[in-house]
């Protein structure tokens, strides 16, 4: 099958925003009394803030009321925005612009597609913005990954169908997201993702024969 548009998830894949997640989500519990590991942020990487508040309160037993949960979504939206407005250049991960420049050579159409607010500030921010056809935010979509609806507007946007498209994620939520949609899925990982169509630890070094399957 010839892949004819490639999407990417931008979080942990294509610029190191993980570390901003997870100093406002740590200073968010830190505010409730209860500790924050890198572990816990495993638990909730690639998940919805509304989804994530959820599965916390489970894992540390905090009880909230519904104005509680808003103020604190707000809180930890407005933290993570002070962390990422030191975002630049230098933020963007190894052999990223390198192998989006390769698929502009080889003509293949490009895409974002995040369930975050602030997808459009990032790409600005590091001037990402000029390398896609197509941007998919949270202002665009309203489900959450693993709900397939950002990949299924992202392939409507892009007028292809989501069978030629491959998608690079490293959340399990996000490879689910993809898989429901139709799309191929290539994990970026430490480890590999069973419900991906093939694993790799980055983008560097990436040649066009990732997109054979």
């Amino acid at each position: 099958m010839s892949i004819k548009a490639v999407v990417f998830d931008l979080d942990g894949v294509l610029v190191d925003t993980d570390r901003f997640h997870y100093l406002a989500w740590k200073r968010i519990l830190e505010e409730l009394g209860k500790e924050f590991t890198e572990e816990d942020n495993e638990q909730i990487k690639g998940v919805a803030r509304f989804r994530a508040l959820e599965i916390l309160q489970k894992m540390k037993e905090i009880s909230l009321s519904e104005v509680e949960k808003m103020r604190i979504l707000r809180r930890k939206n407005n933290l993570y925005l002070e962390y990422v407005t030191e975002i630049d250049e230098e933020d963007i991960l190894p052999g990223v612009q390198e192998f989006l420049e390769l698929l502009k050579f080889r003509g293949l159409a490009t895409a974002i597609a995040s369930t975050s607010d602030n997808t459009s500030i990032i790409l600005e921010l590091t001037g990402l913005k000029k390398y896609f056809d197509v941007v998919i935010d949270g202002y665009t979509v309203r489900a959450p990954k693993p709900d397939p609806e950002v990949y299924m507007v992202t392939a409507k946007a892009l007028g292809i169908p989501a069978r030629e498209c491959a998608i690079f994620e490293d959340s399990r939520a996000g490879v689910l997201s993809g898989k429901e949609a139709g799309m191929k899925v290539i994990a970026v990982s430490e480890r590999p993702t069973l419900e991906a169509d093939k694993w790799i630890h980055s983008l560097k070094d990436l040649s066009h024969d990732i997109l054979k399957f």
